[in-house]
């Protein structure tokens, strides 16, 4: 199982770079997935799973991500980003880095956010996005996001900003630019933005796809990554060899043992050491009655730490 971490560019779409990893990596016909989808004009960020390692994309998705944008305000589209064509303009005087400092303050924490209409989230089996090219506008329910910081990076006068943002998971931030500029009165639209993390994975680890195809040109080694390192961010129990074969059977076995009175919450990496280093055994929660449910297993022959 491995994992790499493509630092996207601007222009391709992530399924595009999923297929370009797999094509210069000789992995037809494997499971190859992406940890998190980034808008087509977006960059950064963009963790791949080859074969097994697809087990853990449910938990990279469930990962806070952060994220380095530009806003214009003044500017309205209809995609809230700068693809989209403007719906409204209206005019940015006075605009100052106090006033946004102050209107940033409004979304920091717990808030709830509308799901924008280009967007692939379903609404009666069709995504979003199919009724807003026909120009419908469908009721979308506010979601719960957390904005665990929203910082204003620079402000260049008249109407441009840049803000860093660390916030969890199903948080659209073209939306919170939106929102930005309307409670500013503006206006906003999101010219530029960049995924700086997605759960343990940085830009410092990551690879352009021009760079990884002269790496594998060249015969030059890849930054791969082990499922360990991308569930890093989740807690870690170190298991012996007979909880190990209990796991690996799919056997009952007791929360209270298992998690030898931590307090655990959400999925649980059950790791055992071997001769070449720690191994994920599974993934896990405390289930019914007691006992340990098994979310994900991992075959030791394609486990490697």
């Amino acid at each position: 199982m491995s994992l790499l971490v493509i630092d996207k560019q601007s222009g391709p779409s992530s399924f595009a770079v999923v297929k370009r990893v797999r094509s210069l990596l000789g992995k037809k016909g494997e499971k190859v997935g992406h940890g998190g989808t980034l808008d087509p004009f977006a960059s950064g960020v963009l963790p791949i799973c080859m074969g097994e390692g697809t087990k853990v994309l449910a938990f990279l998705l469930d990962a806070d991500k952060g994220y380095e944008a530009e806003v214009h305000f003044g500017v309205e589209t209809d995609t809230l980003d700068l693809t989209g064509k403007i719906v409204a303009e209206r005019p940015v005087t006075g605009l100052s880095e106090a006033a946004i400092e102050a209107v940033l303050a409004h979304f920091r924490g717990a808030i709830d956010q509308i799901p924008p209409m280009y967007s692939a989230l379903k609404r009666d089996g069709r995504p979003l996005y199919t009724y807003a090219r026909k120009g419908q506008t469908v009721e979308r329910a506010a979601r719960k996001v957390t904005i665990h910081t929203l910082d204003l990076v620079s402000f260049e006068a008249p109407d441009r900003a840049r803000v860093r943002i660390r916030c969890s998971k199903g948080t659209y931030i073209r939306s919170l630019a939106a929102d930005v500029g309307e409670r500013l009165g503006t206006g906003a639209h999101l010219v530029a933005l960049r995924r700086t993390m997605s759960g343990p994975f940085r830009l410092d680890q990551a690879i352009t796809l021009d760079e990884l195809a002269s790496r594998v040109a060249d015969g030059r080694a890849l930054p791969l990554l082990s499922p360990l390192d991308a569930l890093s961010h989740l807690p870690m129990v170190r298991v012996n060899e007979s909880q190990t074969l209990t796991l690996g059977r799919g056997q009952r076995m007791d929360w209270e043992s298992f998690s030898q009175g931590r307090e655990l919450a959400g999925p649980v990496c059950a790791v055992v050491d071997g001769p070449s280093g720690p191994r994920l055994v599974a993934m896990v929660e405390q289930g019914p009655e007691g006992a340990v449910n098994i979310l994900r297993g991992f075959a030791p022959s394609a486990v490697k730490s």
